[in-house]
């Protein structure tokens, strides 16, 4: 169009005064205080509630109140740790871990279960913290309730049914106006995952945790956080123009 307007086969260029598409904003994520503040609420919930169940073991309300307690703070810890979508935290299952080693290849939306948002199964090396809980979670409910299914997150002990990640949502949500910290999302803990990465310089490796087809992706969503390391390439240029080697002499 521009240059059918310059050789002016066109009276004018429709394109003119048009904006290109707009850059992503930086995505928004949970700084580290705030992570350590929703896991100290959950632990401190999950603490009242165990003291409140050993006190009435035989009460239903009391279980129910430390199987929600328990599963917040495993929410916290998975999704600040794995970077995974909460679609796919709400889709996960016992059997998807291997040792530390988690596998994603599913994703629950709108009550469906489906492959991932980018079509693909990864696995992701969890914290030795993490994967310990989750194994400690599961025999202890498994001596109370008979188990059903292996389902990470779900309403109730038995595990027939995975949580719905708005479900998953609205416990976090909860969790950070008692822990103080607005706006408390999952995404924004995902969000955390690869600022940390990618500010260390570690774009591959956000990639592929993140589970993003491509490192373009990546980047375009958190080249702000990339290091501002590049003080080694600013000696060279200012040194440059004062060295006298032929070598450095372009104008020769």
């Amino acid at each position: 169009m521009s240059w059918a307007a310059a050789e002016g086969l066109l009276r004018v260029n429709p394109l003119a005064g048009m904006r290109g598409p707009p850059r992503p904003q930086p995505r928004r994520h949970h700084r580290l205080d705030e992570v350590r503040r929703l896991l100290a609420a959950a632990g401190d919930a999950a603490a009242s509630a165990k003291d409140a169940f050993t006190r009435r073991p035989g009460s239903a309300a009391c279980a129910r109140r430390l199987f929600a307690a328990e599963q917040s703070l495993l929410l916290v810890r998975l999704a600040a740790d794995s970077g995974a979508r909460r679609g796919e935290l709400a889709a996960l299952r016992l059997s998807d871990l291997d040792g530390r080693v988690l596998t994603i290849e599913r994703s629950l939306s709108a009550g469906v279960l489906g492959p991932t948002k980018s079509g693909r199964t990864r696995r992701v090396t969890l914290g030795s913290g993490t994967a310990d809980m989750i194994r400690r979670h599961f025999p202890a409910w498994a001596a109370r309730v008979e188990l059903e299914q292996d389902w990470l997150f779900s309403p109730s002990p038995r595990r027939s049914v995975p949580m719905t990640a708005g479900a998953l949502s609205r416990r976090l949500a909860r969790l950070g106006q008692a822990a103080g910290v607005e706006h408390a999302v999952l995404h924004r803990l995902r969000h955390g995952v690869a600022t940390y990465l990618v500010d260390q310089g570690r774009l591959l490796k956000a990639q592929a945790r993140l589970g993003h087809s491509d490192p373009a992706t990546t980047l375009r969503h958190y080249s702000h956080a990339s290091p501002l390391d590049d003080t080694d390439v600013a000696d060279e240029l200012d040194r440059l123009p004062n060295d006298p080697s032929p070598e450095t002499d372009h104008g020769k």
